[in-house]
């Protein structure tokens, strides 16, 4: 397996020039025994954290479980408070760039980039999935087009919404204290989305206090409403913050079999692969 790291800076205005979001990447060795000219799908994973930090339980166990199942994995350290929007999704729209303009050197097939998000990481994914080529994206990376958009997007536990259905914490992080009156309406991303939204599979649990399961039921149904393919799974059980629901990635015992909702990653498998 090869190990990648890369700085991402995009051009954003406002942004700090001592700082850079930092991609990370596992890339499965190519097997002349098995298929030497496979063409792997990528996974861009984007750990939550309220956009105040990054969770390391939502980082790495999660890149290389991805690699583990052959794809090629990316693992994004994205810029959090006192960076606002659309900093971050910025970092995310370059690190797509990044990965298809590698696609070749890198066997992945740039029509398979998908983009993996937990909680805040989550509304992160979907905002790239929703904002791609609006215009103020075009006006801080030069353009827009297929190279920056996700062909499918993984939601796991997500805050979708700015106004309803929210993350207070999350909100105030990404927007200031004193955001435009228009600003949390446009983070009401089941609001944002249309014909040309990636395909997405989600997942929540019925019991998260932190961040409400409705939210990714009104993104489904936004979806099903513009004729968009989703995947959803509501658990019955289980908090905020499980991650991949097993020992690898929990601050808690797990029995071998991990919770219910470790069932997440292998349906998240044949939902990349399909």
């Amino acid at each position: 397996m090869e190990y990648i790291r890369q700085e991402i800076i995009p051009h954003t205005p406002g942004r700090d020039p001592k700082q850079a979001a930092v991609l990370e990447g596992y890339l499965p060795d190519v097997s002349q025994e098995i298929d030497p000219g496979r063409l792997r799908p990528a996974v861009l994973v984007l750990p939550g954290g309220a956009y105040a930090m990054t969770s390391e339980t939502e980082g790495e166990p999660v890149a290389l479980k991805f690699a583990a199942a052959g794809a090629c994995a990316f693992l994004l350290w994205y810029s959090v408070a006192p960076a606002r929007f659309p900093q971050a999704l910025c970092e995310v729209l370059t690190a797509l760039r990044l990965i298809r303009q590698n696609a070749v050197l890198w066997n992945i097939d740039p029509e398979r980039v998908a983009v993996c998000g937990f909680s805040a990481g989550g509304h992160l994914a979907a905002s790239a999935g929703v904002f791609w080529d609006r215009d103020f994206v075009k006006e801080i990376l030069g353009r827009t087009g297929p190279s920056l958009r996700p062909d499918r997007l993984i939601l796991c536990y997500p805050v979708l919404g700015g106004t309803r259905y929210t993350h207070r914490a999350s909100m105030e992080n990404l927007l200031g204290e004193s955001p435009s009156q228009a600003l949390p309406r446009q983070m009401d991303l089941y609001e944002q989305v249309d014909e040309r939204t990636p395909e997405t599979f989600l997942w929540h649990t019925a019991e998260d206090e932190c961040v409400p399961p409705m939210g990714s039921l009104l993104f489904a149904q936004a979806l099903l409403r513009h004729g968009v393919a989703c995947e959803l799974h509501l658990y019955p059980r289980g908090g905020h913050g499980l991650s991949l629901g097993n020992y690898l990635s929990a601050d808690e015992p797990f029995s071998p079999h991990g919770h219910t909702v470790s069932q997440w990653f292998d349906n998240a498998v044949r939902f990349l692969y399909e």
